[in-house]
């Protein structure tokens, strides 16, 4: 079973890593990935960035088929992992110290 739309099946073992449905969910999946890991998504989902974001503005926000919300989590993601691959080269901030994030509430989708 695919969990993205087939325009974007390359990104699909990325899938079931990284379509998390909250940032704190995907904070927590940076910080418990190696730099190897984030390093390779990043490298294929990229360069498709644009078109995933095209993609998902052809829909409504607040109704969009699941495997074009999945896609737009996997963005999220993407995002996510951006500094710490581009800047940081380390899953966590640099001088951090023991910084986490808790969120109470989620925009959603």
């Amino acid at each position: 079973m695919t969990l993205l739309p087939p325009e974007f099946a390359e990104l699909e073992p990325f899938a079931a890593t990284w379509c998390l449905a909250t940032e704190s969910e995907r904070y927590a999946r940076r910080l418990t990935s190696t730099m190897d890991e984030m390093q390779a998504f990043y490298d294929v989902c990229f360069p498709r960035l644009n078109e995933a974001i095209d993609y998902c503005d052809r829909f409504p926000l607040d109704d969009l088929p699941a495997d074009a919300r999945r896609l737009l989590q996997l963005v999220y993601s993407l995002v996510m992992v951006a500094m710490p691959v581009e800047i940081w080269r380390q899953p966590r901030p640099v001088d951090s110290a023991d910084a986490a994030l808790e969120r109470v509430a989620e925009p959603l989708p």
